[in-house]
């Protein structure tokens, strides 16, 4: 896995304690039990740990970690 998905898991492990028996990457927001104000916490996390920003209003429902993953990594190459 890449080490952006890494990172994004410590994230989510910090900021919500998600049990780590249901972080995988295909896991989704909604699975993981992410509220609507942990998604705020989540993007601004992203913003200040990885260096791009994700707004809250991209963290879906239905986003994976990977895709997650896949959207830092893209804002990362584009900078």
């Amino acid at each position: 896995m890449s080490t952006t998905y890494d990172q994004l898991v410590e994230i989510l492990a910090r900021l919500h304690d998600a049990p780590a028996d249901r972080i995988s990457p295909e896991a989704t927001i909604t699975e993981l039990g992410v509220d609507s104000l942990t998604m705020v916490e989540i993007s601004i996390r992203i913003e200040r740990d990885l260096g791009v920003a994700v707004g809250d209003d991209e963290l879906r429902p239905d986003l994976t970690l990977v895709d997650l993953a896949g959207l830092v990594d893209a804002r990362r190459a584009a900078l």
